[in-house]
């Protein structure tokens, strides 16, 4: 415990026994009602950050009462500090409902892990594998891998994709090699042998681990062993992940915002229930007849002319759609005049592309249930379902099967009722779209997302959904008094969006394909210096080009003069 602990008005029990053997505190705990305590015996904040100035705050609006026999006792438990504990021993940890499964230490080098492939290069750590199980049907794998010696003091939390299911080892390894310990999840998803995530149905306790529950119990977790393995907590706490690590990212900052200091979230599928009825449109109305199906002769016939027709929407002709917002392409243009030809699109495909584009639209009330696919994408639209006579079932088909049943139909899915029936079932636990972010931001975290404007799997329209609502929240928040230029400028004082020109989902496409946004995260939570751009980098037409970010809505303009291909010729200007 800090030195100006804080308790709840409740009862407070208090246990602390000295050891024999030096005279000094062995353990200490106190609990609201029960004891709690961590694995060293002291309940600590979650970050050095977040705490202290959280603490201040509670107790100075009245929400809690500081008990002043605590500040002495906190005091004497800090003058002698927990040693640190050696790997192996941390199998011993006791924690709630956490089983350690390994705790061993991995010699620098080379890395078999359980499934997968080896991993090279990795500095010698601490492994530690646990299962967690908060309720009687959680199943839940973590992965948590300290350096043994180079700790940055920091922590780094990573996000899962698709139903996960499995630990990702690129994720641990990739930030293990920075110095970060780190953590990841297979989210409570790993399947029975010979089955999938459609196992699940029934199981609404896994559903909530996969929406929310698993990450943050893994962060517990992690931040227990951390402080058990080093005897010191880490000073700041990370969180990123893309696709599912994007939902998981905002899940965490709507939801627990105490657990992370900066959150870095990518591709965000936190609409769940309307990017997987998104997948399934443009499965259905690609796939519905023979007739519709788009070969990937046809996309590539289509990419094309798409470039063609909106790379020089922002200006510029660079091989960049800078905003498919700005493009405006009609698929028409394509339509086959004669016979059918790789040349052309028939009506049917044309009817097919006008509704990838259109994205899906509730038959009863035309309302917009999801932002439509972008134009600039359609390299990537062969995801979207097999060819014509091939039977398998539509992508992700597990979650319809947990709202809809085992006997459910694609075919007969009705967009307006199905949908409903799913969103109610399942938005719950799993959507991550509470737009009041007050609780972060009074803790003076620092958020950053980041989308593709060429990301056909989860269409990047919804990020900036969800910022404008955010925006809406907080005006409505603030008053109408506020204006909306000083709600934005406070938002951004917390919460950056970056839209990518060209990446399609978590990378790669046909234009900037990397993009890394832990530094600028890091030096905002850390220096408080908020990024005023990132630099992505990429191919765009075959040729090497750099090209700054910018926190949306600006965007990146050319300053007219200089080679279009380098970040230093651009600036960041209002759209």
């Amino acid at each position: 415990m800090f030195p100006g602990a804080y308790v709840p008005r409740r009862v407070v029990k208090l246990r602390m026994s000295i050891s024999a053997a030096t005279g000094s505190v062995a353990s200490f705990a106190y609990a609201p009602g029960g004891v709690c305590e961590n694995a060293t015996g002291f309940m600590r904040p979650t970050s050095r950050r977040s705490s202290v100035s959280t603490n201040s705050r509670r107790y100075m609006n009245g929400t809690y009462r500081p008990i002043p026999w605590l500040f002495a006792v906190s005091v004497l438990a800090l003058e002698w500090p927990a040693a640190a504990a050696t790997c192996e021993s941390l199998a011993q940890l006791k924690l709630p409902h956490t089983t350690v499964t390994t705790a061993a230490r991995v010699p620098a080098g080379t890395f078999a892990p359980p499934s997968g492939a080896p991993i090279q290069n990795l500095p010698a750590f601490c492994r530690v594998a646990a299962t967690l199980t908060p309720t009687s049907d959680s199943n839940i794998l973590v992965e948590i891998w300290m350096p043994e010696s180079g700790w940055n003091s920091r922590f780094e939390g990573t996000g899962n994709g698709g139903f996960a299911g499995g630990i990702g080892w690129g994720s641990l390894a990739g930030e293990l090699r920075r110095g970060f310990a780190v953590a990841n999840t297979d989210m409570g998803m790993r399947p029975p042998a010979g089955s999938d995530a459609s196992a699940f149905a029934g199981h609404p306790e896994k559903w909530a681990d996969w929406g929310y529950r698993s990450t943050h119990e893994m962060t517990v977790v992690s931040k227990a062993l951390i402080k058990a393995y080093y005897a010191s907590s880490p000073k700041e706490s990370y969180f990123s992940g893309c696709s599912t690590g994007g939902e998981q990212a905002l899940m965490e900052a709507q939801r627990f915002p105490d657990d992370y200091d900066g959150i870095l979230g990518g591709a965000a599928a936190n609409n769940r229930t309307g990017v997987h009825t998104s997948i399934l449109w443009n499965y259905v109305v690609t796939e519905r007849e023979p007739a519709d199906y788009l070969p990937a002769s046809k996309l590539s016939l289509l990419a094309s002319a798409v470039l063609a027709a909106c790379d020089a929407a922002d200006g510029l002709k660079d091989g960049l759609i800078a905003d498919p917002r700005q493009c405006h392409f009609d698929p028409a243009t394509l339509e086959c005049k004669g016979a059918d030809s790789d040349a052309c699109l028939t009506a049917a495909q044309v009817q097919a592309v006008r509704s990838v584009y259109a994205g899906p639209v509730n038959p009863r009330t035309k309302e917009q249930i999801y932002p439509g696919v972008p134009p600039g994408s359609e390299l990537d639209w062969k995801q979207f379902g097999p060819a014509p006579g091939r039977t398998a079932p539509p992508p992700y088909e597990a979650i319809f099967k947990w709202a809809l049943g085992a006997d459910w139909n694609w075919r007969t899915f009705d967009f307006d009722r199905d949908y409903a029936r799913m969103a109610a079932r399942l938005g719950p636990v799993v959507n991550a779209l509470n737009p009041d972010l007050r609780r972060f931001q009074s803790r003076g975290h620092k958020l950053i997302v980041y989308h593709g404007w060429a990301d056909s799997l989860v269409p990047p329209g919804e990020a900036v959904n969800y910022r404008e609502a955010v925006l809406a929240r907080r005006q409505r928040d603030a008053g109408a008094k506020a204006t909306a230029a000083a709600v934005e400028s406070e938002t951004d004082g917390f919460y950056r969006l970056f839209m990518i020109p060209g990446m399609a989902h978590c990378g790669g496409g046909p234009g900037l394909v990397r993009f890394s946004g832990m530094d600028a995260l890091v030096k905002w939570v850390e220096q408080g210096t908020a990024p005023e751009s990132i630099v992505a980098s990429g191919r765009p037409g075959g040729v090497d080009t750099e090209r700054p970010v910018c926190p949306y809505p600006q965007a990146a303009k050319y300053r007219g003069s200089g080679d279009i291909r380098q970040a230093a010729s651009f600036v960041c200007a209002s759209q």
